[in-house]
């Protein structure tokens, strides 16, 4: 229970993220209701294919396309309220990632794969999503830029195999690897601290 509570708020976090770009993006009621869903589960999906569950899990538990529909409708009835939509965006976005990056790692360890892959799956749960939403509203996709994004989630999945290793509750460890995600995300914008750019004049 604890696991799909978890997973449920990272797809509230990314639908709304996607309803932000979109509405950003001066998207008609259609197009804002697809970012938001690719947004929300472009990356689980990707995971699901992977590890071979099918269909992925958005098709299989309805849940999800309630709770994306719902975000949707509330994300865009009470825009004005998201002041400063730029960070609105960036704090849905980074929580998302947090979350997502555990439930990932978890479904890699179901499927018994090794600590490295399932690390990856984390990633790629969390961060393709948004780079699908990026790629539709023509903009480069975070991942793809200078910021600490993906190390992010990496980090905080290397965070969740060393837990494992001291705590057997296994609720808190799911809390702190997302909360390092965040956090690490949170403080590389504040002190502005990104990855060195292979680009030379």
């Amino acid at each position: 229970m604890f696991f799909q509570i978890i997973d449920i708020l990272g797809t509230v976090a990314f639908a709304i993220s996607g309803v932000l770009v979109a509405l950003n993006k001066k998207m008609d009621p259609f197009g804002v209701l697809i970012i938001a869903f690719v947004t929300a589960v472009g990356g689980g999906s990707l995971r699901d294919v992977l590890i071979g569950i099918q269909p992925v899990s958005w098709m299989r538990e309805m849940t999800y396309v309630y709770v994306i529909f719902g975000s949707t409708v509330f994300a865009v009835l009470f825009r004005n309220k998201l002041n400063y939509l730029r960070k609105s965006l960036f704090l849905f976005d980074t929580i998302g990632i947090g979350l997502y990056t555990v439930v990932g790692i978890e479904k890699g360890i179901v499927a018994g794969l090794h600590p490295i892959i399932c690390i990856s799956l984390g990633t790629m749960t969390a961060c393709f999503g948004g780079v699908i939403r990026d790629i539709l509203c023509n903009e480069i996709p975070v991942i793809f830029r200078k910021e600490i994004y993906a190390t992010a989630c990496i980090l905080g999945g290397l965070t969740y195999f060393l837990l494992r290793e001291f705590l057997s509750d296994a609720n808190y460890v799911f809390v702190i690897a997302g909360v390092i995600v965040i956090a690490t995300r949170l403080l590389a914008v504040r002190f502005k601290i990104s990855l060195p750019s292979l680009y030379k004049d």
